[in-house]
């Protein structure tokens, strides 16, 4: 797992992670309209977008999950 949160954190993974939450909202806002389900996609899309801008991954908190230098 530290791998996968070691490329989540690097200039690349963090551009992916911004890509992915504004196709959600793109996918969320302007292909399901106004509906819940769309309302509640687009949301959910802000978040990759609101982490990578942090500089964090969601899976350094779960459990097991550690930060990328750490061993």
């Amino acid at each position: 797992m530290a791998s996968t949160i070691r490329f989540l954190n690097s200039w690349v993974g963090r551009a992916a992670r911004v890509v992915l939450g504004l196709a959600l909202i793109y996918w969320g806002w302007f292909l399901n309209g106004s509906s819940t389900l769309g309302i509640v996609v687009a949301v959910v899309g802000l978040v990759p977008i609101a982490m990578a801008l942090w500089g964090r991954c969601l899976l350094q908190f779960l459990p097991g999950g550690r930060k990328a230098g750490e061993a």
